[in-house]
């Protein structure tokens, strides 16, 4: 009897344990190839949950598929021009292909063995060949690393998501010359927007000048229709004057000539028996107009 229940203690026991054995769980940021003897038995397990494998013989190898960081030390690289700066720089990296990965670096040591290889490279190829003003703009420098590195981690099995240029240090003397080439540029900039400011003030001035020109022209056509209609209305009105009363208006005439004709110390030979002479003696009694009669003509005098 107590044999039977060492018996059945022990058949529970590897039950257990076999069935300990074969089942797994994957967490949701998991990704798994089960291994046999050194080789790859299954497509990767991607969908999180409980899993089997065969006991004893299977072996679980995880992949995490999150992103992680690989950062640099910084370096000193001769950009284009000899000057030498230090750069720091990071990316982020995830298992794409996770059969590939465990043929190619096994883990994630070998990994970042192999990007360090690479994005060292990449990261002194491009600095090298870029001026030292360009590299102001650090967003071009990372497009720049991370087409050129991509391929070239994608044979491992990882994909590059990006990459940054952290730190970029000068020594005096470079700081100096980019502070310079800093100040040039923006004084250039500053310059083009002047160049454009003068060029739409000209604009403005000129739409102005037409704009002002065209409400001068416009004016002076319409002083010239009132003057037209004036001159239109006086002369209507003289022709009224003139035909209720022609001799009075001839009279109105006639004083006007002498207000325009005569002033101060002014002598006007006429013939004295002109309707001029006659109006002018009649009117010289009351103003002070002297007047001589000599033959047939004669001498006023104001």
């Amino acid at each position: 009897m107590k044999a039977r229940i060492a018996g059945l203690s022990v058949l529970f026991v590897v039950l257990l344990t076999t069935g300990y054995s074969s089942a797994f769980v994957l967490g949701e940021a998991e990704q798994a190839l089960i291994v046999r003897f050194g080789e790859i038995k299954r497509a990767p397990l991607t969908a999180p949950g409980l899993h089997w494998k065969w006991p004893f013989l299977d072996e679980v190898r995880r992949f995490d598929e999150r992103l992680w960081t690989w950062e640099a030390d910084a370096e000193q690289i001769p950009t284009l021009g000899r000057e030498f700066i230090l750069v720091k720089s990071s990316a982020h990296v995830r298992i794409e292909n996770p059969r590939l990965f465990l043929e190619s670096v096994h883990d994630e040591q070998g990994a970042r063995s192999r990007l360090d290889d690479i994005l060292h490279s990449v990261v002194r190829n491009q600095v090298s060949g870029a001026r030292i003003e360009e590299l102001i703009r650090a967003e071009a420098l990372e497009q720049a690393i991370l087409e050129a590195a991509r391929p070239q981690i994608s044979k491992y099995g990882m994909a590059l998501t990006d990459v940054r240029i952290q730190r970029v240090n000068y020594i005096a003397s470079v700081r100096e010359q980019v502070e310079n080439r800093m100040i040039s540029e923006r004084q250039s900039i500053a310059e083009k927007f002047r160049s454009e400011g003068r060029g739409r003030s000209e604009e403005i001035r000129g739409e102005l000048e037409r704009e002002l020109q065209a409400i001068r022209s416009e004016a002076s056509r319409k002083a010239e229709e009132v003057r037209g209609e004036a001159d239109a209305q006086v002369t209507r009105l003289y022709g009224q004057a003139y035909g209720q009363n022609a001799e009075f208006f001839a009279f109105l005439k006639t004083l006007e000539t002498y207000r325009e004709t005569m002033g101060a110390n002014t002598t006007l030979m006429i013939r004295a028996d002109s309707d001029f002479y006659r109006y002018l003696e009649s009117s010289g009694r009351s103003v002070g107009t002297k007047s001589e009669v000599k033959g047939p003509a004669a001498v006023v005098a104001r």
